[in-house]
């Protein structure tokens, strides 16, 4: 697929910057001319994602967390959530709602969530090595062009 454009960002794992992660999808998103209720969906995701860096992947100290994202032909919005961290060691348990490892106040539906909102979620990962989360949405086009 053709990418039409991008944006990397790469970050700290701190939780203030999910909300920075937010505006920066959304901001990006805004090019395709998305309506409130897609551009709240792909907040929502991104959030979920980026919190799940933050919260799984670094438990215990501060890590680098990656974000790009990319328009690609179709008016097609893939946006990657990356980090270098612990890993999960079954991604498809992993994926399964009310699942978690980040004790009780965690509701283990991140990923549920993030495949609710988008049309397509990838999530690989390697214990020690970190988790990739890959989502794709269509912005159907509103008289615009």
């Amino acid at each position: 697929m053709n990418v039409a454009n991008y944006i990397a960002i790469t970050f700290p794992s701190c939780s203030a910057n999910e909300g920075f992660a937010r505006a920066a999808a959304a901001a990006f998103a805004a090019q395709l001319d998305p309506t409130l209720e897609e551009l709240g969906d792909i907040k929502t995701a991104v959030s979920e994602a980026v919190t799940n860096a933050i919260v799984h992947a670094y438990p215990d100290t501060i890590g680098k967390i990656a974000l790009k994202a990319k328009i690609l032909e179709g008016d097609v919005l893939e946006l990657t959530v990356r980090d270098w961290g612990r890993g999960i060691a079954d991604v498809e348990k992993a994926r399964e709602p009310l699942f978690t490892t980040g004790g009780e106040e965690r509701s283990g539906m991140g990923f549920t969530i993030m495949e609710s909102f988008m049309d397509t979620l990838r999530v690989t990962s390697k214990e020690g090595q970190g988790t990739k989360v890959v989502m794709r949405r269509r912005i159907a086009k509103r008289g615009r062009r």
